[in-house]
């Protein structure tokens, strides 16, 4: 009802608009006598009546016209309105009105376009991107970025990005780059998930992106570059190290045997022992210190795959027969269906075997070592595999338990060579958790035994 009065009063003032001056000069001639009054009124009404009639044609194109803008301008279509003859000067508005909105289309159309351009070049580059908006919130990152941020099926800009970017340098950087309009760069070191050293540039954009992204964060992961650099450095400094032992006993035991025992064959045979023995212990300690230095290379890159965790601890327990017989020791095996996820089948492999040949070798002699593999739950809740390796030997006091995965840290050195460890598995066990993103924690007390937990992911 309330809609009906305007739109007649709308009716009303267009009709006396278009009436008004001929009805006027009706009434005009009628009062002067120059047309009669009967013939003066039925001119009138006609007049009047046709005045209503374009009024409502006119009101009616304009109205139409006026939802076609409406819905074109709220998503619709280009508004496009015929009228009769009659009405030319609203064809001609309707006319300019469609022109004018197909070009907003057009150009509408143009920016959608662009828009996507940016988020597909945005996407494909290689290194990670995150693209900011004036208040510095993340709008978008790239593939790589979420890769980096531990979120590659997120479709926007990971909850982990707000806290790289609370990182005290590259707030720092952002600050110069908003303050000159220069770009800027910052070193970060993220400690969490693992260790990674992060290079970042800052490029502020003058104009903004169509999304309205005005600030670009572009990060360079340098963490195997400088692993490597330290690899090579730890390398030589812990071959060095720890090959100067068995090197000096070969070059000993080969003066002797040139010397004094040339002429014991009974010498000979226990000094060329000996020295095999050392020669063994130096390639499985090279092999050792490349594996591990291989391991912490890629340590900030989780691993890819599915691996079946019980069959791999079966398998690895039968590989266990040679150094079970020499110890005389007994290993059980208690394995559940259990996948890790992501993960990789010959790391994992290693772990299983460093922790057993660990528990076998340290272990009391005659004694008993026992696998455990299962579904378990993180701490914070996530599902996951938890393996266990449990012995029943001296046990290792507390103030050694957090130094046992330092690389050569032995409790009783003597021991240890004596039972041919190099000093590095339980430092490549905690590297591949590492990567892996998984749990390791140590439980010992002494004359009892030692326990060794790994948490993985997986389902």
């Amino acid at each position: 009802m309330l809609g009906e009065r305007p739109r007649a009063a709308a009716w009303l003032r267009s009709s006396l608009i278009v009436a008004g001056l001929p009805a006027a000069t009706l009434l005009l001639l009628m009062a002067t006598g120059a047309v009669g009054t009967g013939a003066g009124f039925v001119a009138l009404l006609v007049t009047l009546a046709s005045a209503a009639t374009v009024a409502r044609l006119w009101l009616g194109n304009l109205g139409e016209l006026a939802s076609q803008i409406r819905a074109a301008a709220s998503g619709g279509a280009v508004p496009s309105l015929s009228v009769a003859p009659l009405l030319a000067s609203v064809q001609e508005v309707a006319d300019g009105v469609t022109r004018l909105a197909r070009s907003y289309e057009e150009r509408g159309a143009l920016v959608e376009r662009l828009r996507r351009a940016d988020a597909a070049i945005i996407e494909a580059l290689p290194d990670p991107l995150l693209v900011l908006s004036a208040e510095r919130v993340p709008l978008r990152a790239n593939r790589a970025a979420r890769e980096m941020l531990g979120r590659p099926q997120a479709a926007a800009a990971p909850a982990d990005a707000a806290a790289l970017l609370r990182h005290p340098a590259l707030a720092e950087a952002l600050d110069g780059a908003f303050t000159s309009g220069e770009p800027a760069a910052a070193n970060l070191v993220l400690p969490v998930p693992v260790m990674r050293e992060v290079a970042a540039q800052v490029i502020p954009m003058d104009p903004p992106l169509a999304d309205g992204g005005r600030m670009l964060v572009l990060l360079s992961d340098r963490t195997q570059e400088r692993a490597l650099e330290r690899m090579r450095a730890d390398f030589v400094a812990n071959a060095s190290h720890e090959l100067r032992t068995p090197l000096a006993s070969l070059i000993g035991f080969i003066e002797t045997l040139r010397g004094p025992a040339a002429d014991d064959p009974a010498a000979q045979q226990r000094f060329l022992q000996i020295m095999a023995e050392q020669s063994d212990r130096m390639r499985r300690l090279i092999d050792d210190l490349l594996g591990l230095s291989r391991i912490e290379l890629t340590e900030h890159q989780a691993p890819s795959g599915r691996v079946d965790v019980e069959t791999l601890a079966r398998a690895e327990t039968d590989a266990m027969a040679p150094i079970l017989a020499t110890r005389k020791a007994q290993l059980e095996l208690e394995a559940a269906p259990a996948i890790a996820e992501p993960a990789d089948a010959d790391q994992l492999g290693q772990v299983i075997r460093n922790l057993l040949e660990n528990a076998i070798r340290h272990g009391r002699e005659n004694g008993h070592v026992r696998l455990t593999v299962a579904p378990g739950t993180a701490p914070d809740g996530r599902p996951g595999v938890a393996v266990s390796v449990a012995d029943d030997g001296p046990g290792v006091a507390r103030e050694h338990i957090p130094r046992l995965t330092e690389r050569f840290y032995r409790v009783d050195k003597g021991r240890s060579r004596r039972a041919g460890g190099t000093g590095l598995g339980l430092a490549i066990v905690k590297h591949i958790v590492n990567r892996h993103r998984g749990t390791l924690t140590i439980e010992s007390e002494e004359g009892v035994g030692t326990t060794f937990r790994v948490w993985l992911p997986g389902g």
